[in-house]
């Protein structure tokens, strides 16, 4: 997850819009290096002590809705980098990824289980196992599908020189997405014109403000976010 020199970036990444948030994170690598360390040793210190909680939801899962307990989809992440993000399945198993990739809220997709799972984002414990793996951070910008991703202006693919993450100031914000786009005729014109514009300022405004220290704040105050939301 280090950053890597501006040479060896890809080459839709060399640009001046990029450049301007590439050397705002250079001059942090020591911030880049403590954050990676903190989310190798605290991913698998959570992962060992959460387990039987683990092993509680799938049994849950499987009991409310035939289909597998994690959810697998393709998302993009540092440098552009297709990895597969674990999720506990929230949704109605479908074998063939059919109808909008964004939910709504009332969304008839989402099981019973899967609903308070959402609600506490404890779907997105699983995501444990991408932080270790380096494909994730507990803070950065969410990852996204390739679809949307291919739809990147020029300074949004700056977002995509840290590592994707569980959470962010713009996930705080947006945490009532679903509720913005329950009214929309096509939501995923919606999520790409309206909402992702929106979230892309917070991401880029987040790697200005950059450093080990407002990430920690970060993770706190998605916490009293989870804990206090109805």
């Amino acid at each position: 997850m280090f950053l890597k020199n501006w040479d060896e970036l890809p080459t839709e990444y060399k640009n001046d819009s990029v450049k301007e948030y590439y050397e705002i994170l250079y001059n942090k690598r020591f911030h880049i290096f403590i954050k990676r360390i903190f989310d190798f040793t605290g991913a698998l210190f959570l992962l060992l002590i959460l387990s039987p909680i683990f092993f509680i939801i799938g049994i849950l899962i499987r009991l409310d809705s035939r289909g597998p307990i994690l959810f697998r989809q393709n998302r993009v992440t540092q440098y552009g980098k297709v990895f597969r993000i674990y999720k506990f399945r929230s949704m109605i198993y479908e074998p063939i990824n059919e109808g909008s990739l964004v939910t709504i809220k009332g969304d008839n997709r989402i099981t019973k289980i899967g609903s308070v799972l959402r609600k506490y984002r404890l779907d997105e414990l699983p995501q444990l196992i991408n932080i270790i793996s380096g494909d994730m951070s507990f803070v950065g910008t969410r990852p996204e599908v390739l679809k949307y991703v291919n739809q990147y202006s020029e300074v949004m693919r700056a977002t995509l020189l840290l590592p994707a993450g569980v959470t962010s100031e713009a996930s705080i914000q947006f945490k009532d997405e679903e509720k913005y786009l329950s009214n929309s005729q096509n939501a995923d014109i919606t999520y790409v014109e309206v909402i992702l514009p929106k979230k892309m300022e917070i991401n880029l405004r987040s790697i200005r403000e950059f450093t080990f220290f407002n990430e920690i704040r970060t993770l706190f105050k998605t916490i009293y976010a989870v804990a206090r939301k109805e």
